[in-house]
């Protein structure tokens, strides 16, 4: 028999950097989990990114890449879209890729989101992976529609024209991706 104790991460992300949605509200819950699973905590990655796209959750990153590593047998998430809001293909990848290198994922919220049983899993992780991509399509468009009715109340958006970063910004690109 095997008494190795199950090694566990945890994964937290937030989008803004602000008292409502501090990382510890998630990795709080999710030490306690860890603790009631009978798991040890062998490491915690927190993003603050948004969960449309992985190329700015260096830790997102970093955790995938340790997971390659056998570094872990469990993330625990506080919910699936906190691990991800691209769709269903790119979160399928992720969790291939984690079951893969024999790692589990297990969300707190979410009873059913446990890899480890296959039985339903995968089918319900489709449906939440596309919900999720969907209220990410949703918040983006809120946040067009407000800032277009800021602009008809005649509210100047952005930096004065001509500050100082603005061609910087433009230069890099900044103002397409956001259009995007």
């Amino acid at each position: 028999m095997n008494n190795k104790p199950l090694r566990a991460v945890c994964y937290a992300r937030v989008s803004k950097n602000d008292e409502s949605q501090d990382p510890l509200n998630q990795l709080k819950p999710l030490r306690d989990y860890a603790n009631a699973l009978q798991a040890e905590i062998v490491g915690e990655y927190v993003d603050l990114a948004s969960g449309g796209g992985s190329v700015d959750r260096v830790n997102f990153l970093r955790m995938l890449d340790d997971a390659d590593k056998g570094k872990f047998d469990l993330v625990l998430i506080w919910a699936l879209d906190r691990l991800s809001r691209e769709g269903i293909s790119n979160t399928l990848g992720y969790l291939d890729r984690l079951k893969r290198n024999g790692v589990a994922l297990k969300s707190l919220r979410e009873s059913w989101l446990d890899t480890r049983d296959e039985s339903l899993g995968q089918l319900l992780i489709a449906i939440f992976s596309w919900i999720a991509a969907q209220e990410r399509q949703r918040i983006r468009e809120r946040t067009l529609a407000g800032l277009e009715r800021a602009k008809r109340q005649g509210k100047q958006l952005g930096r004065p024209k001509g500050s100082k970063d603005s061609k910087a910004r433009r230069k890099s690109g900044y103002y397409v991706r956001w259009t995007k």
